[in-house]
């Protein structure tokens, strides 16, 4: 038994994700004008606080599969210091969070610039019984992540703005530990951070992982 697969995270979980299910962008008239335009606004530098400010209702979740990925990435590595880019309703944090506790403890910074989504995700926190092992930082990560990071990270987890994860990566890139791992969500939408993780010459291996991750390591 663990953490992730009883009471009371695993009844939460199965709730969230069946109200993720249940909602998408598409079917809220008030996103309807963002829709054609959505592959261009994920890419933009510019313009990521508005769009995912509209966005704020929107679970914008981990599929069930990517947060069983991430659960068993940090506990198959021991990981006890995690860092997450976009918290949204914690969905994926829950699953972090579940894998530190089952990893005997740690500490899971995560940052999110909507406060009303973070919110709800300290209040999710909180009903799974994790809070304790998460530290919610609200605002721009490209300054919530600039300053007061830990000196070793095992993991991270790149799931806000797409066109950020390059920018975001390097804040983060003197702390990573040898073999620490990155999973980037939908990364098809941040070529710029695909090309360096990409490349060994900049310390990294990675590959695709299923249809809308990628799974990347840094070399010692």
């Amino acid at each position: 038994m663990t953490t992730l697969t009883t009471a009371p995270l695993a009844p939460l979980l199965a709730r969230l994700f069946v109200d993720a299910d249940a909602r998408s962008p598409a079917d809220d008239p008030a996103l309807a004008d963002l829709i054609g335009d959505h592959a261009r606004l994920m890419r933009s530098k510019t313009e990521y606080l508005a769009f995912y400010g509209r966005m704020k209702d929107q679970p914008l979740a981990v599929s069930r599969q990517t947060g069983s990925l991430l659960y068993m990435l940090a506990r198959s590595t021991r990981a006890t210091s995690i860092i997450e880019f976009g918290t949204s309703f914690g969905i994926s944090t829950l699953h972090l969070a579940a894998a530190l506790r089952d990893n005997g403890g740690g500490r899971l910074i995560t940052t999110e610039f909507e406060p009303s989504k973070l919110a709800r995700a300290r209040a999710n926190l909180v009903d799974g019984g994790l809070s304790d092992l998460v530290e919610f930082r609200e605002g721009d990560a490209l300054q919530t992540l600039r300053t007061n990071l830990p000196e070793r990270i095992d993991l991270v987890l790149l799931d806000g703005a797409k066109a950020l994860y390059a920018d975001v990566l390097a804040l983060l890139e003197t702390s990573l530990a040898p073999g620490a791992l990155i999973v980037a969500d939908n990364a098809d939408y941040a070529p710029d951070y695909l090309e360096r993780v990409r490349s060994a010459a900049c310390g990294y291996v990675s590959v695709p992982f299923a249809s809308d991750v990628e799974l990347s390591m840094r070399l010692g």
